[in-house]
C-alpha cells in the first residue's frame, strides 16, 4: 500500500526513544520530513543524530508539559520545514504512589505529562493544519481499558481521558480536514522497561496476552505511521488497540494447551 508520506513532515513528541524512536524511524523510512522532541539533550542528540541516516530530522529539546514552549515548537517547526502535516503526542510516565495517596504535587505531575501535555501538542499541531488539514495521533495506552493498580494507578484513567480528548477534538477539527485518533499500546518492550523489568513480571505480562508475547516499539510506530498515512484517510476519532489480545479472555493461554496436547 502507498501511504501517501514521502515529503510530509511530521512531528513526534518524545521522538529520543523507545516507541516515539521507532515511529520517528519508520517515517523516515517512508520519505516524511521528521522533527522530534525530547528533555534530555544528550538522548535527543544521540537520536538525530541516528535518524539522520534516513532522511531529513530536526529536533529540540521541548518540555511538552509548558504550554509555551510546545506552541513555539510547533512555529519553529513550521517556520523550518513550511507546512506540517502530522503530529503524534506521544509523552506518557506514571509514578508509584508513597505509601496509601497521591499528594497534589504528584497528581499535577503526571496529570501535565499524560494530559495536558496532550492538549497542548493537539491544539500547536491545529494552529499550522487548519489551511491544508492533517492527522494528530494521541498514544493512550491498554491501561485506557484494562485499570490499573498501585504502580501507575492515576495513568489509567488520565490515558482514558486521551481517549475522550481525541473524539472531542476530532468533532472540533473536522471541518478543517484533520483527523484525530488514538493508539493504545499493550505492554511493549521498549529499552527503559527492558532496563527495570523483572523476569516475572515480562512472564506475567506474556501469559496473560493472547500473542503470548510482548511488542516492540516498531510494532506500535507501524499502526501510528498507518493512522497518519492516506490509507487511513476516513479513519477520525477512532482507537486502535495494538496490544496483542491483552486482556481481552480469562484464559489466554487455552488454544496453546490445546496445541500442545493436539486436540486441534
Amino acid at each position: 500500500m502507498e501511504l501517501g508520506l514521502k515529503g510530509k513532515v511530521v512531528v513526534v513528541t518524545g521522538g529520543s526513544k523507545g516507541i516515539g524512536y521507532a515511529a520517528a524511524e519508520q517515517f523516515l523510512k517512508e520519505g516524511a520530513k521528521v522533527a522530534i522532541c525530547a528533555r534530555n539533550f544528550m538522548e535527543l542528540r544521540e537520536a538525530e543524530s541516528e535518524l539522520g541516516k534516513l532522511g531529513e530530522i530536526y529536533s529540540q529539546v521541548v518540555d511538552v508539559t509548558e504550554e509555551h514552549e510546545i506552541y513555539a515548537f510547533a512555529g519553529e517547526i513550521f517556520e523550518h520545514f513550511k507546512r506540517l502535516d502530522c503530529w503524534v503526542n506521544n509523552v506518557g510516565a506514571s509514578f508509584p504512589k508513597i505509601g496509601d495517596e497521591y499528594s497534589f504535587d504528584q497528581i499535577q505531575c503526571v496529570t501535565n505529562i499524560c494530559f495536558n501535555s496532550t492538549v497542548y501538542g493537539c491544539q500547536a499541531a491545529f494552529r499550522y493544519m487548519k489551511r491544508d488539514g492533517g492527522s494528530i495521533v494521541n498514544i493512550s495506552s491498554l491501561a485506557a481499558r484494562c485499570g490499573t493498580i498501585g504502580r501507575s494507578t492515576l495513568y489509567g484513567p488520565l490515558k482514558a481521558a486521551v481517549l475522550g480528548l481525541s473524539v472531542t477534538f476530532a468533532g472540533e477539527y473536522a471541518a478543517y480536514g484533520v483527523r484525530v485518533n488514538s493508539i493504545l499500546p499493550g505492554f511493549t518492550l521498549t529499552p527503559k522497561v527492558r532496563a527495570t523489568i523483572s523476569k516475572e513480571e515480562l512472564e506475567r505480562n506474556i501469559h496473560g496476552t493472547l500473542l503470548h508475547r510482548v511488542a516492540s516499539p516498531e510494532e506500535i510506530a507501524n499502526a501510528i505511521v498507518f493512522l497518519c498515512s492516506d490509507g487511513a484517510s476516513y479513519i477520525t476519532a477512532t482507537s486502535l488497540e495494538v496490544s496483542g489480545g491483552r486482556g481481552v479472555v480469562l484464559n489466554p493461554s487455552y488454544s496453546y494447551n490445546m496445541k500442545r496436547n493436539k486436540k486441534y
